[in-house]
């Protein structure tokens, strides 16, 4: 018989503060680094200078002779991996190509490519020695000039594969070439890098044939898999362990080269391994948002219907691997119209391959189309808000499927009525503060909403506490949190009674850690096993209705006595130590798995949100501030306000970088990003930051799962680069179309 416990104080949208919070303020919170492992050695990457070409020659003498050095390993003396091909590729993948095999021959595909890897007693001691390492090159041609680059096609560019190639529906030129209205626009966004607090590193350790990696992962599962595929070993003699990522913004999704190298390092040397990619290793050896130009025509009638839309987009990917991005997706769906027609190509460079990086794909997209939007809106001498109302697509056309909920012309109008919008004055530098000009921007936010199978469990202990588990990752977002949360409101304890554990191939199976999915997917595995354990405790409970409790309701027997107190009416308790006790158990577990049905082919899932932007431009020096921005969002139910809050926050923070700052200054003489450091890279800093408001409209979407939430950290930065530059054409009358936005540009 199944026990419910009743639930009158719910748990769930509660602005609980982070459980981990303590352990990261006392330092006690270990990431990937500081695993205290007996005799660890460091290891330090030897790169290529080069871009293209082949090792001629590599001279490790002098390195291997150096103090405390224990090994040098090359292409020369590595093993010979595998490197055996999966069945299925993981979504963080790209799904062409393949992927960089460490030391497996002389061949240069990048200039920053690992060339060798030294392993020593300290990581100074292997720092130097990897200094002496002498390599000579013969170069050959290289592809490094994105411009020169043949636009390609990508061949695994699939509808089902998540890579949109030509794509559309209607005569979008033709309904084009008759629209009354029209712009043509192009728009382009350098290469941006993640810029996280932590850095990659591994920790590989060997033992026999058993290997434990400690990584920092988004995945831990498809880290062990992917690690097992290189080496040809079964994924259970592979255990990846990942408690706690230092931010990640993607760069964490997929298994990168020095993964690979460390666990080469730790078997040559015969003992643990520590490697450690410096700050500037960070722009070469994963990956980036690529650099992406697009080409935007919309066409409309005088009252601003859209007539047709045509979207074309080309991205940067290596000569060895295709990564497409999803960019020309959103303008398939955001708005209504008949007539639209997308096409996607990517230019192959020597370079390492890029990556998704928060919004991957849609907030490039995002801002394409917001641009556009704007710029329309302009044409038409209409208020940018009303083009977006008079557009809004009550369907997904280009799936034919309803929104499983969308709210977002309530977005729209919270946003706008707590950013004060009716007070805009419309004409371009028609709104002054003295000497600085005054913009106002806005932009439409949306991201598609995922979710994927996981698995969680959930463990009774005598002293009433559960433990629950699943192999999922915590980057920033508040996972350890919102699951504990999840957990206290099915079984009815409060969250102190919670104890939530993840990142570790041991635990029940997880998805990525990206994508937004986190709380759709891992979020209702853990109600799932919560309710399986308590189906668990109404069998005993059944049995435990007898002498004393004769008659008893289940609840009151299984319930815990340090909930009771928030309960009313008060129930007669029974210590879970005397229900376990009575049945000789020391514990009780249940596994539960959740996974979507059938409502994927019912609904179209997506968040929503509308973004307004105010700026202030000097119009004698060039400089944009942002002193405030306020975002409104329909992310369906939100678990904890407080760390949604500080996701849109975070989010809000990126979107004014890549409008504003961030660009990798890459330089295709030497293939190479020349600023690759946080002094020349800029991020925004607590000065750029001014007055950030955001609130969520109220919803559910159980029509896309049961806990109803829809995903949030993508959603966040989507809309904020477009809302900000259209803030800055309604400041200056300069539309800048090329990212980031930066004093030169608006003096020229």
């Amino acid at each position: 018989m199944n026990a419910t416990i009743p639930n009158a104080n719910s748990v769930i949208g509660q602005p609980l503060s982070r459980v981990d919070g303590p352990d990261k303020v006392r330092g006690t919170a270990r990431y990937a680094a500081e695993f205290d492992i007996p005799d660890l050695a460091h290891a330090a990457l030897v790169h290529s200078t080069v871009a293209a070409g082949r090792i001629a020659a590599i001279d490790t003498a002098r390195a291997v002779a150096a103090p405390g050095v224990l090994c040098v390993v090359t292409h020369e003396n590595a093993p010979r991996l595998p490197y055996k091909e999966m069945k299925t590729r993981p979504p963080v993948d790209p799904q062409s190509g393949e992927q960089l095999h460490v030391f497996q021959g002389p061949d240069i595909l990048f200039n920053g490519q690992p060339v060798a890897v030294v392993v020593a007693r300290t990581l100074e001691q292997a720092e130097h020695a990897a200094s002496l390492v002498a390599v000579t090159y013969a170069a050959d041609g290289q592809a490094t000039d994105f411009d020169a680059a043949e636009p390609e096609r990508p061949a695994k560019a699939t509808e089902e594969g998540g890579r949109p190639a030509e794509a559309g529906r209607g005569d979008a030129d033709g309904a084009l070439a008759k629209a009354p209205v029209s712009v043509d626009v192009r728009y382009s966004q350098p290469r941006e890098f993640h810029a996280a607090i932590e850095p990659h590193v591994t920790i590989a350790e060997w033992d026999g044939d058993r290997l434990t990696l400690h990584d920092k992962t988004q995945w831990v599962d498809n880290a062990a898999n992917e690690i097992a595929h290189v080496f040809g070993m079964g994924k259970d003699a592979v255990r990846v362990i990942s408690p706690f990522v230092g931010g990640a913004f993607g760069s964490g999704l997929r298994t990168w080269p020095h993964v690979t190298i460390a666990a080469v390092a730790a078997r040559a040397a015969n003992r643990p391994v520590r490697l450690e990619l410096t700050r500037r290793e960070l722009f070469q050896s994963v990956g980036f948002r690529p650099r992406t130009d697009q080409h935007l025509m919309l066409g409309a009638d005088p009252d601003g219907r859209l007539r047709a839309l045509v979207h074309e987009a080309c991205g940067e990917t290596s000569v060895y691997e295709e990564y497409a991005e999803t960019t020309v997706k959103p303008s398939l769906s955001t708005y209504a119209c008949d007539e639209v027609r997308t096409s996607y190509r990517l230019r192959r460079l020597n370079t390492n391959t890029p990556c998704p990086m928060r919004g991957p794909g849609t907030v490039t997209g995002v801002f394409g189309l917001e641009c556009a939007m704007d710029e329309l809106a302009v044409a038409l001498a209409m208020d940018p808000v009303e083009l977006r109302l008079r557009n809004h697509a009550d369907r997904d056309q280009a799936k034919g499927l309803p929104w499983s909920s969308k709210e977002l012309k309530a977005c729209y109008a919270t946003a706008a009525e707590r950013f004060g919008w009716h007070r805009r004055s419309p004409a371009p530098r028609s709104m002054r503060d003295g000497d600085l000009l005054i913009g106002w921007g806005m932009a439409t936010a949306v991201y598609h909403a995922n979710r994927s199978a996981a698995s969680a469990s959930a463990t009774l202990h005598p002293d009433g506490s559960v433990v629950v588990r699943s192999a999922a990752s915590d980057m920033g977002p508040g996972t350890y949190t919102s699951m504990t949360q999840v957990a206290a409101d099915t079984l009815g304890l409060p969250p102190e009674r919670i104890r939530f554990e993840l990142g570790d191939t041991a635990m029940p199976s997880a998805p990525v850690h990206g994508g937004s999915i986190t709380m759709a997917s891992v979020g209702n595995a853990v109600a799932a096993a919560c309710r399986a354990l308590q189906a668990k405790l109404g069998e005993l409970a059944t049995c435990a209705r007898q002498g004393p409790f004769a008659g008893a309701p289940i609840a009151d027997v299984v319930a815990h006595d340090g909930g009771i107190g928030r309960r009313e009416p008060p129930y007669r308790v029974v210590a879970y130590e005397a229900l376990l006790k009575q049945h000789n158990l020391t514990h009780l577990e249940a596994t539960a798995t959740s996974a979507p049905g059938s409502e994927t082919d019912d609904y179209s899932s997506s968040a929503f949100g509308a973004v307004f932007v105010e700026v202030q431009v000097d119009p004698e020096l060039g400089t944009v501030r942002v002193p405030r921005m306020v975002g409104a969002y329909d992310v369906g139910r939100v678990v904890n306000p407080k760390v949604a809050r500080s996701q849109c926050l975070g989010g809000m923070v990126q979107g004014l970088g890549m409008a504003l700052l961030e660009q990798g200054e890459w330089d295709p003489r030497f293939g190479k990003v020349m600023n690759a450091n946080l002094a020349e890279y800029l991020v925004p800093v607590c000065a750029d930051v001014r007055e950030l408001d955001v609130t969520f409209v109220p919803g559910s979407d159980t029509n896309f799962n049961p806990l109803g939430a829809k995903g949030l950290a993508e959603i966040a930065i989507c809309g904020v680069a477009p809302a900000i530059a259209n803030a800055v054409f309604h400041a200056t009358g300069r539309r800048i179309r090329d990212l980031p936005i930066t004093p030169e540009k608006l003096l020229l």
